[in-house]
């Protein structure tokens, strides 16, 4: 009898966690630490202004700073940051887009200096890892972008040529469609919608590469995507991808390597999904999600690194990190799952799954392509994905679709978990912020400035022409130049670039619910009473590009019949508050997803005040309960987290905070507030 099991049990993939904070050194001892307990691989967090391109003592990176990551200014942080970790043998992926190819030199610098005496050229030769380096989807759903679509991909072809050539063994770009179905993808618009922009990706790289290297090229594509917590369809989604990922290696592109065609991808799992409400339920939705990616030996992750169980609530702690770490080394080394083959090879249920999804994807790929390909169809597939998300808001609000603790079984015992004094979250101290403007400060006093300057414009040179940037910036990481420095000199060559909103071309709701009958009569009753529209700006300060909840609001808002303001992300407090005066809005609404609330939200609301505009703020995002009351002193009228999922009746609560805010509450005979944290005070 043939035996179910392998000969010799299945090594695990590659096990990291998302990791990175406050300064180089704080985020050098935590991945020290992580190693220490059984990571395999580093995943570095950068904070916002590193990933959109500013220094520290930028004036966007007020607030940002050492926030949602480390900040890397320079070649003096990069070695600190992998100070002591053998970069040689160590497998790191960074989450980094827009300036990727300014991150990848550094690292290729810090490498070499830790090993002078090998040549620099085996170094490179030597290196493992990836850069995200996805910016399409940057457009779409995450907003890191720096440039223009078209010098942003011709960045990308660059480092895909430098590394195919110099650094073999690195990934340059992985397809993420992770923050696709962050943005409300469907499982068919995630696969349709990563493959078409992996496609966009290799047209433009073609144009770089020598033909004899395509295979090559095919090869080290790599994909970064998500699983929900509906599990089986998930992994039929993963299935999917690898068989239209090898359709188009052979078909598009001519590869023939059976190892060159290999769907290659890591993971992190939902985290749309993890609530803040009952946060303990996290945890089991997170090891439902990893098994999506772990369970089926054809289509297993190369590469898992989960979300904490706290995310929703706030930066996860050293702690936490390690109980999403001891989750894959569970599955791993506790469970069976790793002796078998493919469980569900034959599978009717799991066949069918797949062609479903696949010839879905294939049906929204022709659309894409009917509108030029990925790079020209970011208007089309980001307004989809502000609907999709829209339609996914409806289902919970309608009670359709079931999120435990959310809208069903609601009841609860108080968590432990967030009971201690830091609310069971790690909060970043407000003084990195200026430590790193005064180390930066020292780092420019002690460089060679001739020779910063000669690599600068060396490097503006080479983005005028049609040479490889990676040389230029490599030499640049070398004398000391930052990480504001290399982007303003490419901003100067390339020009800058916002992205769609989506919401202008968002579909009106079709859910005509008694909640929305009622809100919509209300803005009329208020409307009426204060003599024209109710007016709301929505706006996105600092560079939080996490604009998910803001598009929604927006939406919402105009179809409950408010004029609705909305200029899309990374919006100054002074750029917000000359709008509002400008547009002469009865509120505004603020979503800050990043932890700079605390510095922004005030900054706001200082220059509102100096424009004499009065209208109420409300603000939304990731926001600690303890932080709520400095900002109703500040003179925040409301505060709104992910618990409050109902947008509904964040509407009505808006709706009367502009009725009380203008005197014509008993006229418009709306009711009390039920949703968020409100400060009468503030509207009054």
């Amino acid at each position: 009898m043939t035996s179910p099991r392998l000969p010799q049990p299945d090594r695990p993939w590659l096990m990291r966690t998302y990791a990175g904070h406050s300064t180089a050194k704080a985020s050098n001892e935590l991945y020290r630490g992580n190693l220490a307990k059984g990571q395999t691989g580093l995943s570095v967090a950068f904070d916002l202004p590193t990933q959109t391109g500013y220094d520290p003592d930028d004036t966007l990176a007020r607030g940002e700073v050492g926030k949602v990551g480390v900040p890397v200014s320079h070649i003096g942080d990069m070695r600190t940051l992998m100070d002591g970790i053998p970069l040689e043998t160590m497998n790191t992926s960074m989450t980094i887009n827009a300036v990727a190819a300014w991150m990848l030199s550094m690292y290729i610098v810090a490498a070499e200096e830790q090993d002078a005496d090998t040549p620099p050229e085996e170094v490179q030769r030597r290196l493992q890892g990836t850069t995200q380096n996805d910016i399409i989807k940057e457009f779409l759903a995450r907003g890191t972008y720096a440039f223009p679509p078209g010098p942003s991909m011709r960045l990308i072809a660059d480092m895909i040529a430098y590394t195919v050539e110099h650094v073999p063994k690195w990934n340059p770009i992985n397809i993420c469609s992770y923050h696709l179905q962050e943005a409300g993808a469907t499982p068919v618009q995630e696969i349709a919608y990563a493959m078409s922009n992996a496609i966009a990706v290799l047209d433009a790289a073609r144009e770089r590469v020598d033909p004899s290297q395509m295979t090559k090229v095919f090869a080290r594509i790599s994909f970064f995507v998500n699983a929900g917590v509906r599990f089986i369809e998930e992994h039929a989604k993963l299935r999917a991808m690898s068989e239209l990922w090898e359709q188009i290696g052979r078909e598009r592109y001519g590869v023939t390597d059976e190892k060159a065609l290999r769907f290659r991808y890591g993971v992190q799992v939902n985290s749309l999904g993890l609530t803040e409400a009952q946060p303990e339920n996290n945890v089991q939705r997170i090891v439902l999600e990893a098994l999506a990616v772990t369970l089926g030996r054809n289509a297993r992750a190369r590469a898992l690194q989960l979300p904490a169980w706290n995310e929703a609530l706030g930066l996860p702690r050293a702690w936490d990190q390690q109980w999403a770490l001891r989750i894959q080394q569970i599955l791993a080394f506790e469970t069976d799952m790793l002796e078998y083959p493919d469980i569900f090879e034959g599978s009717v249920v799991m066949e069918g799954l797949v062609q479903e999804l696949a010839e879905g994807a294939r049906a929204e790929m022709q659309v894409v392509e009917e509108h030029g390909g990925a790079v020209q169809a970011v208007d089309y597939m980001k307004s989809a994905l502000v609907e999709s998300h829209r339609e996914r808001i409806a289902r919970i609000e309608r009670g359709e679709q079931i999120v435990v603790g959310i809208n069903k079984y609601t009841e609860t015992e108080p968590s432990p978990l967030t009971a201690a004094n830091d609310g069971g979250i790690m909060t970043v101290d407000h003084a990195v912020e200026q430590q790193a403007k005064d180390a930066l400060a020292q780092w420019r006093a002690g460089r060679d400035q001739e020779a910063v300057d000669a690599a600068l414009t060396r490097l503006a040179e080479v983005a005028a022409s049609d040479e490889n940037i990676m040389p230029a910036s490599i030499a640049a990481a070398r004398v000391g130049v930052t990480t504001g420095e290399w982007a303003k000199t490419l901003r100067s060559a390339f020009g800058e670039f916002r992205a769609p909103t989506g919401v202008g071309e968002a579909a009106s709701t079709t859910d005509r619910s008694e909640a929305v009958e009622q809100v919509q009569a209300e803005v009329e009753r208020v409307s009426e009473a204060l003599g024209r529209r109710i007016k709301i700006l929505v706006g996105k300060p600092g560079l939080d590009g996490h604009s998910n909840g803001a598009e929604q609001i927006a939406v919402r808002a105009r179809d409950v019949g408010m004029d609705v303001v909305y200029e899309g992300i990374r919006l100054t407090p002074e750029q917000i508050a000359h709008s509002a005066e400008q547009e002469g809005v009865h509120v505004i609404g603020l979503s800050i997803l990043s932890g700079s609330h605390l510095e922004l939200i005030p900054a706001v609301i200082e220059e509102l005040r100096a424009k004499g505009v009065d209208a109420p703020v409300i603000v939304g995002g990731i926001i600690p309960e303890a932080d709520a009351a400095p900002l109703h002193e500040a003179g925040v009228a409301g505060v709104y987290t992910p618990k409050d999922f109902d947008i509904s009746v964040i509407m009505a609560d808006i709706v009367r905070i502009v009725a009380q805010a203008n005197g014509v509450l008993d006229e418009a005979d709306v009711p009390a507030p039920t949703g968020g944290t409100i400060d009468t005070g503030a509207t009054a």
